[in-house]
């Protein structure tokens, strides 16, 4: 019936929504807190604007690719399309974030006279940034534009989801890289003796590593996968005979 309620999310799904979040809030605050307490705080055009570089990346690479990965388990009931819009329009949210912290670093390393892309953290927070755009930009092409057929869509999604689930790992592991370079950096001669900047910037990293553990289990749930709505599967049929000519009956000519 029309007016009947949707059904209920898949029991356990929403407390490790709900915690996922939690900790995404946290280690937005966290990162926050280290660059507020310890660095300075964030400026653009002046000595401080180096730390706009991790509060981006942290916001965009790991909480809102991380929360645009959710959208298909928190959203189960909602249109296919605005659902796939949501998805796209958070990564592509989190791409711009990303791109304003690596010009952040760039400014940064130029008006101090610093080297760029000399270390592991910036070839592999490089690459990553850029396998993202390409991911978001074949993603678009293939999934939110009309075009591509249906067999096409079917071949590629598998590459889809999992270069997402890779990308956010590595995303995941470029910001360990960075948080570990930039302690290295900035306290070395201290941080052995567990200083409490050393402490908190450790416990952002552990927090990072929670996120992703609790959004990687939700996305990889079998059973928790966002079920295809009745209209949808009369859809697919639809756009599978416009695209490849099939007959909806399955009789041949």
């Amino acid at each position: 019936m029309d007016g009947a309620p949707p059904p209920a999310s898949p029991a356990g799904l929403s407390a490790f929504v709900a915690v996922s979040q939690l900790l995404g809030l946290t280690l937005l605050a966290t990162t926050g807190a280290w660059l507020g307490r310890y660095r300075g705080g964030v400026a653009w055009h002046s000595p401080l604007q180096f730390n706009a570089h991790p509060l981006c990346m942290v916001l965009g690479m790991v909480f809102l690719q991380g929360d645009a990965l959710l959208v298909y388990r928190v959203f189960r009931h909602e249109a296919k399309r605005s659902t796939k819009a949501l998805h796209a329009l958070l990564h592509g949210l989190a791409l711009v974030i990303a791109l304003v912290g690596i010009i952040a670093v760039f400014e940064s390393h130029r008006a101090k006279g610093i080297p760029d892309m000399y270390s592991l953290h910036s070839w592999c927070g490089m690459a990553a940034f850029v396998l993202y755009l390409l991911q978001w930009l074949l993603g678009c092409g293939f999934f939110l534009f009309p075009g591509a057929s249906f067999s096409l869509r079917g071949r590629y999604k598998p590459q889809h989801i999992f270069f997402g689930v890779t990308l956010f790992i590595l995303s995941i592991a470029c910001c360990l890289l960075g948080i570990t370079e930039m302690l290295l950096f900035k306290i070395s001669d201290s941080y052995s003796h567990f200083v409490p900047e050393g402490v908190l910037a450790n416990t952002l990293g552990v927090m990072l590593v929670a996120f992703g553990l609790v959004v990687g289990y939700v996305v990889t749930r079998e059973e928790w996968k966002r079920p295809p709505l009745a209209e949808e599967l009369a859809l697919s049929m639809d756009f599978k005979t416009l695209t490849e000519g099939d007959s909806p009956g399955g009789g041949s000519q």
